[in-house]
């Protein structure tokens, strides 16, 4: 399983196996981080300009799939984070009340620290997913995957309908006349 720069799990064998797309990727099977950031990296972005900025490994887009000749790894500027607002191990749904500083009940989990532990100056591939903080636990302390077929703690359904009945008590409509009388 694939490890921290600490040694403890990220829960998955291979962190490219959780990728549905670059971050980089348009719509349009274009490389945005070529077009918009290609300044920081001259050769790859004209490497890209030359293919009309089309992404190596996208391919085709009116193939099904990725058809192109690269693999997500092999892309020196790949980066993949997840931004749902559910755990992708338990589906436990976010809960965030307005101006609290609470803990998030989310979490984001990197799936990836290949080059970014090794020090050799490549920089390392973000791939990140979203677990609610009971299973970023699990995952870190022990032998959890984040693919595990899992329910939500039941600590964490507690922690989230504590917030779901403040938020529903935020939105109730209270009159000025039913306050003054609560004040009596």
């Amino acid at each position: 399983m694939e490890k921290t720069p600490t040694g403890t799990a990220v829960g998955v064998d291979d962190p490219y196996a959780h990728v549905d797309r670059c971050d980089h990727l348009t719509d349009a099977g274009k490389c945005r981080f070529a077009v918009e950031q290609g300044d920081s990296d001259p050769a790859f972005a004209d490497a890209r300009g030359a293919e009309n900025f089309q992404c190596p490994v996208a391919g085709d887009l009116d193939e099904e799939g990725l058809t192109g000749p690269w693999e997500w790894a092999d892309c020196r500027h790949f980066r993949c984070r997840d931004h749902t607002r559910e755990c992708v191990r338990c589906g436990l749904e976010a809960r965030r009340l307005a101006h609290s500083d609470e803990r998030p009940l989310l979490e984001e989990h990197h799936l990836s620290y290949d080059d970014a532990a090794t020090g050799d100056g490549d920089p390392g591939h973000e791939v990140t997913v979203v677990l609610c903080r009971w299973c970023h636990a699990k995952v870190h302390d022990s032998w959890a995957r984040i693919d595990d077929d899992v329910n939500p703690d039941a600590e964490a359904i507690a922690a989230a309908e504590s917030r779901r009945a403040r938020e529903q008590a935020e939105l109730g409509f209270e009159s000025a006349a039913e306050r003054f009388d609560r004040e009596q």
